[in-house]
């Protein structure tokens, strides 16, 4: 079936095998923070050391950042309806694979077949918004239910995992995918359109700007899982910079790679792909700092970290009506510029922390942050993708989603790194400041001055170690809030630099039958 036709498939149809596009994308996306909030259980599960543990999460990002800029090339292919069954089927027997598995190695194969199968799943959604539905209206409600549940997935991951944690065994971590995933093949079966087989675009692929993709992103996704405790200088990291450069330089210099590359040259998409970049360093790195607040100083559970952070997926659900209708009424640059001046601040607000606070503390900024997240997400879609033609929305949206993974897993080992580097220091400093100032050390530790030992006291410092790494730690996780937050106002003067695009206000203002 060709766009045209999807396009004017009844309302119905097309708006069901859409949703189950979703669903897949959902579970791709929340079985990252599901398993991630559960690693421990599993690791005593199966016997697992801890340092092998971290690969069973760090093989499914790697397999998942190197399918999503393949999915434009493979629905060219196969056709949607294809592609979308192969995808899901794929992930779903994966799960039942990772929920049977009895050791490491065979968790690991397949983590790694989920996080390919996951990654396909991702940007086919944000292609459908443009493959299936005409502008106006519906691309424009089509793309708020798309992002607003690539971004709510994160947020409820860490309270699913820990409610199976808690209620349940592991198994159903993964086994919670195969209801689902076995309902949205169905449906998708059903009403996605099938498209056309086209092996013979296979023929003549440039399969070796394939083998310098894949070894790139995995050997870049290894290189920051491993940068912040070796050091971003160690040999280690040196030499994983060093093979993704040579790369980088390789796949520039083929003469026709099998992704699409060329397409950056667009501007729209190339300062698009730039606004991903920046929400998922800022956004990612939000999702994944609070609960290290929350669960290393609060000692909360994963089920309550889960329920603090649910704050922030429903002010996104909340406010994706109004998003809906600001993104048909306003300039794409204007609110895109809104949103992410919004949420810096709402980041900002979090970087005030002090050893006691909790859920009132944490309430209103991540309500700050989950209104303006539509708005980070929406205009720049729309922007970035709305005038590509048909044929290249698939790899429009591959770069898209993959610049937003990247600039996840940047700000994930930058925020590792401040914590590994920078809280120590503030244990040394708070060690010294009880002795010049011991008002400031207590209030910085939530004591009593009067609580503190004697300065000649080891035993009495020990006593209070707890509360000093406590301290310290919050203030690192303060010093990520506000690196976050200048990363995601870098957007104001990226929005700047673009100047003047054609406009992606929907068509129905001018009509409002549309």
């Amino acid at each position: 079936m060709s766009q045209a036709a999807a396009i004017t498939m009844p309302p119905v149809p097309r708006w069901l095998g859409y949703i189950a596009a979703c669903v897949g994308m959902f579970m791709a996306i929340l079985d990252i923070q599901v398993v991630v909030t559960s690693l421990p259980v599993i690791e005593k599960a199966l016997k697992i050391g801890p340092n092998l543990m971290s690969w069973v999460q760090t093989s499914y990002l790697i397999a998942e950042v190197i399918a999503i800029p393949l999915t434009g090339l493979l629905l060219r292919v196969f056709g949607m309806r294809h592609l979308f069954a192969v995808a899901l089927t794929v992930f779903t027997l994966a799960s039942v694979g990772c929920a049977a598995s009895t050791g490491f190695i065979d968790l690991l194969l397949w983590r790694v077949l989920q996080g390919a199968a996951g990654g396909i799943l991702i940007p086919m959604v944000f292609s459908g918004i443009f493959l299936l539905f005409p502008r106006g209206l519906q691309q424009t409600a089509a793309t708020t239910l798309g992002g607003v549940l690539a971004v709510l997935a994160p947020t409820l991951g860490p309270i699913t995992g820990g409610w199976i944690t808690e209620h349940s065994s592991w198994h159903w971590l993964f086994l919670i995918n195969t209801a689902p995933g076995i309902l949205a093949l169905i449906v998708g079966m059903l009403f996605l359109p099938r498209g056309t087989l086209r092996l013979n675009l296979l023929r003549g692929l440039d399969w070796l700007s394939l083998l310098l993709l894949g070894v790139g992103l995995a050997v870049l996704i290894i290189g920051l899982k491993e940068a912040p405790t070796e050091g971003w200088v160690s040999w280690f990291a040196i030499l994983c910079w060093t093979v993704v450069g040579l790369c980088i330089v390789g796949l520039w210099q083929r003469p026709k790679p099998a992704i699409m590359f060329h397409l950056l040259k667009d501007r729209p998409l190339l300062f698009g792909c730039t606004l991903s970049f920046i929400l998922g360093f800022s956004l990612f790195g939000s999702v994944y700092l609070m609960p290290i607040f929350l669960a290393f100083v609060r000692g909360h559970g994963p089920l309550e970290i889960g329920t603090i952070i649910m704050v922030s997926g429903v002010s996104q659900l909340v406010a994706a009506p109004l998003t809906v209708w600001l993104d048909r009424r306003f300039d794409a640059r204007l609110l895109a510029g809104l949103g992410f001046l919004v949420f810096g601040i709402g980041l900002a607000m979090n970087g005030f922390l002090d050893t006691s606070s909790d859920y009132d503390a944490v309430f209103w900024p991540q309500v700050v942050r989950g209104i303006a997240v539509g708005l980070c997400i929406l205009p720049p879609i729309r922007f970035a993708l709305t005038f590509m033609s048909i044929e290249q929305v698939g790899d429009g949206s591959g770069l898209f989603n993959v610049a937003r993974n990247i600039g996840g897993a940047i700000g994930i080992a930058l925020i590792d790194t401040v914590i590994f580097t920078r809280a120590p220091d503030h244990v040394s400093n708070l060690m010294d400041m009880m002795k010049s100032n011991p008002d400031a050390a207590a209030k910085l530790m939530g004591m009593d001055v009067g609580d503190l030992p004697e300065p000649g006291d080891p035993m009495g410092l020990m006593g209070i170690m707890d509360q000093i790494q406590a301290a310290g730690l919050t203030q690192a996780v303060n010093e990520s809030w506000w690196m976050l937050s200048a990363v995601c106002l870098v957007a104001l003067p990226v929005l700047l630099l673009i100047g003047p695009i054609r406009s992606s206000l929907a068509p129905a203002i001018l009509n409002p039958s549309v």
